[in-house]
C-alpha cells in the first residue's frame, strides 16, 4: 500500500515526500531564517541525498520566490518545473499548458491555469497527485455576471479534462476572500473528478475556512477525506489503498 508522506509550507506551499521522490510546490515563504521544516521552512538537510523536483505553477509572489534556486547548492541534482510564463536564467524545465512531460520515473501533465501559469497532474511511485495552483473557480460577488460565467465555463472545462484520472492526493484552492464561493472549485472538482484525499490550500493565515468546509452541506459526502490544516509545518502521512 503506497503511502505518501505531505507537510504544509504555508498557502499553497507543499513538501510531499513518496516513495522515491521528494516534490516541492509553490514555496514562497522562506522565513522565519534558520528554522526547519517544522516551522514550513525548506532547511538544507530536508534536500540532501534525495530526489528533489520543485514545481512553480506561476509567478505570483504568493507562489514564486527565486530563492529555491539556492537549494542546488546543497543538491545539485535538484530539478525544477516552472511555468513558462515564468522568467528566469536558472536551468529548468518551462513547461506550457496542455502538455504531458515524461521525464523518467515520473509524468507530468499540465493544465491551464483560471489565473496564471498552470496546474500540475503528478504520477510517480505509483501515486497521482495534483497541484492546481491558482487554477481555480474565481468567482467574485463584485465582478460582472457575465465575468463570472466565463470563468466557470473556463474552470469547468479545465476540470473535466481530469475525468478518468484517479487522483490519490487533490490540493485545491479555498481562498476564503471568496466568501460563500470559496467552495464552488473544491466542490465541482470532487463532484466530477474526485480524488482520494483533499488537501484545502491558498488561505494564507484564515484557518477560518475549515469551519466553512466543516460545516457547508456541499461537503458532507467526501468531508471524511479532506486534511484539517491547522499550523505552518503540520506534517500528515497518509495510506493509499
Amino acid at each position: 500500500m503506497p503511502s505518501v508522506s505531505i507537510r504544509y509550507l504555508y498557502h499553497s506551499g507543499f513538501a510531499v515526500e513518496t516513495a522515491s521522490h521528494l516534490f516541492i510546490f509553490d514555496y514562497y515563504l522562506d522565513t522565519p531564517r534558520g528554522c526547519g521544516p517544522d516551522q514550513g521552512v525548506v532547511s538544507p538537510s530536508m534536500l540532501q541525498g534525495r530526489d528533489v523536483v520543485v514545481f512553480v505553477s506561476h509567478s505570483h509572489g504568493d507562489h514564486y520566490n527565486p530563492a529555491i534556486f539556492q537549494w542546488r547548492k546543497g543538491n545539485p541534482q535538484i530539478r525544477y518545473i516552472l511555468a513558462d510564463e515564468i522568467a528566469t536564467k536558472e536551468d529548468v524545465l518551462s513547461v506550457k499548458a496542455g502538455k504531458t512531460y515524461p521525464l523518467g520515473g515520473l509524468e507530468v501533465r499540465t493544465l491551464d491555469s483560471t489565473d496564471l501559469g498552470v496546474a500540475f497532474l503528478v504520477k510517480a511511485d505509483g501515486l497521482c497527485l495534483y497541484h492546481a495552483g491558482d487554477l481555480n473557480w474565481w468567482h467574485w460577488n463584485d465582478e460582472p455576471e457575465e465575468a463570472n460565467r466565463a470563468m466557470a465555463r473556463r474552470y469547468q472545462q479545465q476540470i473535466d479534462s481530469l475525468k478518468g484520472e484517479s487522483i490519490d492526493t487533490a490540493f485545491i484552492p479555498v481562498d476564503p476572500r471568496q466568501e460563500e464561493n470559496a467552495l464552488l472549485g473544491l466542490d465541482y472538482f470532487m463532484k466530477q473528478v474526485g480524488a482520494r484525499w483533499i488537501v484545502p490550500m491558498h488561505f494564507g493565515s484564515n484557518g477560518s475556512i475549515f469551519e466553512r468546509i466543516n460545516h457547508d452541506p456541499r461537503t458532507a459526502s467526501y468531508r471524511d477525506r479532506i486534511l484539517q490544516i491547522s499550523h505552518r509545518g503540520q506534517r500528515f502521512q497518509i495510506s493509499i489503498p
